[in-house]
């Protein structure tokens, strides 16, 4: 009962439950999309890209988030461009903005005056009582566009995801949906760094939807289903780091674990029990 008493008392308590319901809907569908197009590399690339905006902007003193988003989407449209053009493999492409990123944020925090190891824990492992209200607005704000987006694009969004060939054979405009995607994921991304942290983000990505595809083929109920398991798992993550006093980020992977290991034997026996 404290913590609800507290959510209406504190109000980095309830910015930190609204960006896990936020947080929850956009890892659960960019999640989606990305594993359909078996590119989750592709969120730990432009995941771990972001620390070299965080460095920089540590260095000159500005918002960390605003730099991380500027080599986020800047690393997303690169990876894209670079992928499409087949010159150099996408997987290669990802980890070679995988290893800069994280050595140009290595060098510039390495520069700042004062710099102590703790300066990126928060961003590194995720601190979600960090959230803020323009965090949160943002994140409100990037959800709707996301939403609209699926709306609007699901047929087009699922045959990209699937097939990019056939997607273009049917009159798609890949590229135009490819770019699109990739700069939103990147967003989604900078904007859920404090609730999971960049060594931990691409889990929230992963983990929801292996669980719903144990029991699903539709692209369209995994989008949904990996949402509401994302936003399930985080509001018992910081339930459980409110009362256990450990971080939110390891503990909403802990609680999605759980989940998997759970799902998958319910998975195989509710299919023999459709069988029989």
């Amino acid at each position: 009962m404290d913590f609800i008493g507290d959510i209406f008392q504190y109000n980095y308590l309830r910015n930190a439950i609204i960006a896990c319901l936020l947080s929850g809907i956009t890892c659960g569908i960019i999640g989606t999309y990305t594993v359909a197009r078996r590119t989750v590399f592709l969120s730990g690339g432009i995941t771990h890209a972001s620390f070299g905006g965080l460095g920089i902007a540590f260095y000159a003193g500005i918002n960390p988030i605003l730099g991380a988003m500027v080599f986020a989407v800047a690393s997303a449209l690169g990876i894209e461009y670079v992928g499409s053009r087949g010159k150099i493999r996408e997987d290669s492409a990802i980890g070679l903005i995988w290893g800069v990123g994280m050595a140009v944020g290595a060098l510039f925090m390495s520069l700042r005056p004062g710099y102590t190891s703790g300066d990126l824990s928060s961003f590194l492992f995720g601190n979600i009582i960090t959230v803020t209200d323009s965090d949160v607005i943002a994140l409100a704000v990037t959800t709707a566009v996301l939403l609209i987006m699926t709306m609007l694009w699901l047929r087009q969004i699922m045959y990209v995801a699937f097939d990019r060939n056939f997607a273009q054979a049917a009159g798609i405009h890949t590229k135009i949906v490819s770019y699109a995607m990739s700069v939103v994921t990147a967003i989604t991304i900078v904007l859920s760094i404090r609730v999971m942290g960049i060594v931990l983000l691409i889990s929230l990505f992963t983990m929801p939807v292996v669980c719903v595809n144990f029991f699903s083929k539709s692209y369209k109920t995994i989008a949904l289903w990996s949402a509401v398991v994302a936003i399930a798992a985080s509001l018992i993550g910081i339930v459980l780091s409110y009362y256990i006093e450990i971080p939110s980020g390891p503990a909403i992977i802990f609680v999605l674990t759980f989940a998997l290991i759970i799902a998958k034997p319910l998975s195989l026996h509710t299919v023999k029990s459709a069988r029989r």
